[in-house]
């Protein structure tokens, strides 16, 4: 490719053996080499120029961009834009000045080994990620293959599904695949007793559901008994419907502010590939709810922020590098100021949705109504409950609901 001057190639656990005549041949033209210690070890007896990769890799672009000009090429495990360095390098530069070229990944060989139809499961990634995010996605019979980074990801898996209810779930980890150290470990969930697997490993999961599994699907509108909330949720009727709202997007940005249980927030993560969001919530003990809620659910990479809303928006941006695109706003709807200042942080086409219970915040909505657009509606619940051997119908707090987008 004329112009190309950086290349990307993937390799397997066997090495440069392993790799075709035109990722050879990438290789041995490049003047520096490119990766981590493990995968510049596949390519050892050349003495070109190597840089390993930092922590994060993202710190290494900036030195990849003044070489610009430079044969370089990066050398990354398997498919080289499944995750991690080669996903930053496209990213960053221009098509033109490329070249890809893949091998198999992870997730290939591991169907390969196993026998699973890629079609009839699901790949996750939790490549530098927390591994307790499996459980945003049991369900019985389900199958995944699961990519880690880190030789206790196994272990936590297992702890994970076994406290869902899953434990009698099937476990294989598939260790160095196609490398001379190629093996793999087999178990299930409740019996599971390896500490470490080898640090490159993917982890294969058969989801059986034990009589207390917790069983959730991810709708918005979860069952009120699947948070720890002390009385500070929001009812799943009104959950589902505030989430539907605001419309979660991939890849999105979202404050929930006023958080409670992070009811809201945990919801919007686990709909949204890729997305993120950030719970505020002033009191601690709720708060710290909102961590262990988030663990249980799926959702570890959640950020909670132990602040009034009022007092920490500016900060957030900063947090996170960028404007939210929805806004829940569930506490301190009465905070002199808050709506307004949240309208100005919103990015463009965002959506702004505010609950209110009292008759104080509901004069908030509809002067914000009046001076923003958008719509209000009410929201009543009545739930059958049983008493005396007959059931009546016992209502719920009326909820009003504004719902704005930023042009």
């Amino acid at each position: 490719m004329s112009g190309a001057w950086l290349s990307i190639v993937g390799i397997g656990g066997d090495g440069l053996a392993g790799l075709g005549e035109t990722a050879r041949a990438m290789i041995a033209q490049a003047e520096v080499l490119v990766g981590d210690a493990r995968t510049l070890d596949l390519v050892s007896g050349n003495d070109r120029l190597r840089l390993t990769l930092p922590d994060p890799p993202s710190a290494i672009l900036p030195d990849l961009a003044a070489r610009r000009g430079t044969s370089v090429c990066v050398i990354a495990p398997g498919d080289p834009l499944l995750h991690g360095i080669g996903s930053l390098v496209v990213n960053q530069f221009p098509r033109a000045e490329l070249r890809i070229v893949p091998s198999p990944s992870a997730y290939a060989l591991a169907c390969a080994r196993l026998g699973w139809p890629r079609d009839q499961i699901e790949c996750l990634n939790f490549h530098g990620r927390d591994p307790e995010g499996i459980n945003a996605y049991l369900y019985p019979k389900g199958r995944f293959l699961v990519l880690t980074s880190d030789g206790s990801a196994a272990r936590r898996i297992a702890r994970a599904l076994t406290e869902r209810g899953f434990g009698p779930s099937r476990i294989t980890v598939l260790e160095d695949m196609g490398g001379p150290n190629d093996r793999q470990i087999t178990g299930t969930a409740l019996n599971w007793s390896v500490d470490r697997t080898s640090e490159f490993n993917t982890v294969a999961i058969e989801c059986v559901a034990g009589r207390d599994a917790l069983i959730l699907s991810r709708a918005p509108g979860l069952p009120d008994q699947a948070y720890r909330h002390e009385g500070w949720v929001m009812r799943r009727e009104v959950r589902a419907v505030s989430l539907a709202a605001l419309s979660p997007l991939p890849g999105q940005l979202l404050w929930d502010l006023g958080s409670g249980g992070g009811s809201i927030a945990i919801e919007w993560l686990r709909v949204a590939p890729r997305g993120r969001a950030i719970a505020v919530e002033p009191n601690a003990a709720r708060a710290d709810l909102i961590d262990k809620n988030a663990i249980a659910l799926g959702t570890p990479e959640l950020e909670v922020v132990a602040e009034p809303p009022s007092q920490c928006l500016a900060r957030l941006v900063d947090r996170s590098g960028m404007l939210p695109n929805a806004i829940f706003i569930g506490g301190g709807l009465a905070d002199p100021g808050l709506v307004e200042a949240c309208w100005s942080y919103l990015a463009g086409r965002g959506r702004l949705v505010a609950n209110a219970e009292s008759v104080e915040e509901e004069r908030v909505l509809l002067d914000q109504q009046n001076r923003l657009g958008g719509d209000i509606v009410r929201l009543t619940v009545a739930r059958a409950v049983a008493e005396n051997g007959r059931s009546a119908w016992q209502a719920q707090v009326p909820v009003t609901q504004w719902v704005a987008v930023k042009q």
